[in-house]
């Protein structure tokens, strides 16, 4: 009988021993991977690109008053930005070849007529970082080469400088390659023209326009 009730007393402590073991042991949790989280896009580094559009503007001589113009454009463009935060700001240049042209027949019976050969800009820009969009507002430097005909005269054109402003928005596409469409107001200022364009008396002839232009870059 004694035997027994050691046995029994033994059995109960082994039996307690192994029942805490069971509650010592922590249940294992489930297990949840971190999300990754997304890269930002950074417009930071340099990049050429294509650009091209419309063009709609005025000129004015000085006995026929203003008069509008219209035409296209199409070249090329180079710059570089730099991103701290979600401001960008960037230098950007592009020289486009121009067929801008206007003319009036008033108190101008033959046909006064201007014209735009080239365009070119070199502007600052000031963007805003919205992932892989990014608005922006720039503005600079603008040159162009105006000319002033009428028929039967010589004519006389004239290198321009001047300035524009406008605004913009760039987004990415897929790898290194953005795409944009900007404003562009230009105002080239007036030259003067004389006898060779046939009117009298001295004849200041003005240039400004509109450039609604979309353009692809490839940054590096």
């Amino acid at each position: 009988m004694k035997r027994f009730v050691l046995a029994l007393v033994g059995w109960a402590a082994l039996t307690g021993s192994v029942a805490a073991a069971d509650l010592a042991r922590p249940v294992p949790q489930p297990y949840y991977q971190a999300p990754v989280a997304a890269q930002l896009y950074n417009w930071t580094g340099f990049y050429i690109g294509v650009n091209g559009g419309g063009a709609f503007g005025r000129s004015a001589w000085d006995p026929t008053g203003h008069f509008n113009m219209s035409g296209g454009i199409v070249g090329g463009t180079v710059g570089y930005n730099y991103q701290f935060g979600q401001a960008v700001v960037g230098v950007e240049g592009d020289i486009d070849w121009a067929g801008i042209s206007g003319t009036t027949n008033n108190l101008c019976p033959l046909g006064c007529k201007t014209s735009d050969s080239w365009l070119s800009t070199v502007r600052g820009r000031l963007g805003y970082a919205a992932d892989r969009f990014m608005p922006f507002v720039t503005g600079g430097a603008a040159f162009g080469n105006i000319q002033a005909t009428t028929p039967g005269f010589i004519g006389a054109s004239s290198s321009q400088v001047g300035l524009t402003v406008g605004a913009g928005l760039e987004f990415a596409i897929a790898g290194n390659w953005t795409a944009k469409a900007e404003y562009l107001y230009v105002d080239l200022g007036k030259f003067t023209c004389g006898l060779s364009c046939g009117v009298l008396p001295t004849n200041n002839v003005s240039f400004t326009t509109n450039l609604v232009r979309a353009g692809v870059n490839y940054r590096f």
